[in-house]
């Protein structure tokens, strides 16, 4: 079955995610494969938001970060915890806003166009499971709109597909 997602692009970030974050929560189901449900999250936000150049998910296992699904170029497979922008907040269990990715210390330039990032912990029962990364080829592309719907996402991807019991089965 085809799926549609309405956006109009006119409005402003904080009324796109207001119009999309229940239209994903539509689309996802529990009794599909967690990648068909991650790759038509990742697809909406990339449709959603013209300022996002990739965004993607890393899942953790034994201290590292493995690529999973994700829109955009081509990316880093494995990322360990403590480096660049997705392993510190791995580490930190919070968000990270990066205005200008080259001046974050470790900075890992999977794609050496984006500018600016924003990385969101997939915390489960207290636990980080992974992250949701978005890039940018603007500086300064992502706030605290971004940040507060963001991790209202995740908070639904957590839930409604109950990501502790099938990560493993994508890692």
């Amino acid at each position: 079955m085809a799926e549609t997602i309405l956006v109009d692009k006119n409005l402003s970030d904080e009324k796109i995610y207001e119009s999309i974050l229940p239209q994903i929560d539509s689309l996802l189901n529990a009794g599909e494969p967690l990648i068909s449900n991650l790759s038509n999250v990742t697809a909406a936000l990339k449709e959603a938001f013209e300022k996002i150049s990739w965004v993607g998910f890393y899942f953790l296992k034994e201290e590292k970060l493995f690529l999973g699904s994700f829109q955009g170029k081509v990316a880093c497979t494995v990322i360990n915890v403590g480096n660049g922008v997705c392993g510190t907040a791995a580490l930190t269990e919070e968000t990270i806003i990066v205005e200008d990715v080259d001046k974050f210390p470790g900075h890992i330039a999977c794609d050496s166009g984006s500018k600016s990032e924003i990385v969101v912990p997939l915390i489960v029962n207290g636990k980080v499971i992974g992250v949701l990364d978005l890039d940018s080829y603007s500086y300064s592309a992502f706030n605290n709109t971004d940040k507060k719907y963001l991790e209202m996402l995740c908070f639904i991807l957590s839930n409604k597909l109950k990501l502790e019991k099938t990560i493993q089965l994508l890692i």
